[in-house]
């Protein structure tokens, strides 16, 4: 009971704080341009007492787009802000495993750029993870093990018998997830898995993803509209980051050749153990 209590008394202080630092929108000489837009458009009258955006999560690549303009408008004036907000938001839904680091990858792009979103992106899952690792591991071993037991025992077994080269298999079920990288965050320190190895395997494993996004945000921010996505340049572009993104995960693959323990579904519908091919 004590730990669902500091559980919760983290996740209260953490939001809290979130949306304390949310409220504070610096102001700005003029309104976003979505507005500035809107007003353009419509044929009305600029009004000045107008109230900032608030800032809220995106559910959609909409939202997402008026999210990155709004903050790309901001950054230019109050890049300190933003970054800490940005970081500040990317790190709670990666220490309490909410889904939606994607969209936040993508804003990563559009914000900072290829190189800075890369990096960023990179940084903030790494340390996003290892939070999740660390509350898991003060708070709720025991709930997730109740929670999951079949799951955390497969774990368990996989971890053992890949012991030899634990590194290599962690790096595969980054590359190749045979479980939902919340799960693992969580269930890491519950199967023993060193935080050192960990870090690292979060860090290599999820660089093709946070690629993959970081570009696609960029490519969204240089767009003007949502159909330009689908042009031949787009497509190709898009397939070239493709095919780079697979590369890592194609290179740990063979060099784990005929060194990693997997279950793999038969087709009498029962788990076979086979190493990698």
């Amino acid at each position: 009971m004590r730990s669902l209590v500091g559980l919760l008394a983290v996740v209260v202080a953490a939001s809290v704080y979130l949306y304390s630092l949310s409220l504070y929108l610096p102001a700005a000489p003029r309104r976003p341009p979505a507005a500035h837009r809107h007003h353009e458009e419509t044929g009305e009258p600029a009004d000045s007492s107008e109230e900032p955006s608030r800032l809220k999560f995106p559910s959609d690549l909409e939202e997402l787009r008026e999210l990155a303009e709004l903050l790309q408008f901001y950054k230019t004036e109050h890049t300190g802000y933003v970054l800490l907000l940005f970081c500040s938001a990317y790190l709670y839904k990666q220490s309490f495993a909410i889904p939606g680091s994607s969209f936040l990858n993508i804003l990563a792009g559009a914000i900072f750029g290829p190189y800075q979103g890369l990096l960023l992106a990179c940084v903030l899952t790494t340390v996003g993870s290892t939070m999740c690792y660390l509350l898991s591991q003060a708070f709720g071993k025991r709930y997730i093990a109740n929670l999951f037991p079949d799951k955390v025992s497969m774990l368990q077994r996989k971890v053992e018998e890949n012991k030899d080269c634990l590194l290599f298999f962690l790096l595969f079920l980054r590359f190749f997830p045979m479980t939902p990288n919340w799960f693992l965050n969580m269930s890491a320190p519950i199967a023993n898995i060193p935080i050192t190895y960990f870090i690292c395997s979060v860090f290599i494993g999820l660089l093709p993803y946070n690629f993959i996004c970081v570009q696609t945000g960029v490519m969204l921010s240089e767009v003007a509209s949502l159909d330009d996505l689908f042009s031949w340049g787009r497509l190709l572009q898009l397939l070239a980051i493709a095919c780079m993104a697979l590369l890592p995960g194609a290179l740990i693959r063979r060099f784990s050749q005929n060194r990693l323990k997997l279950d793999v579904p038969s087709q009498n519908g029962l788990n076979t153990e086979k190493k990698v091919q």
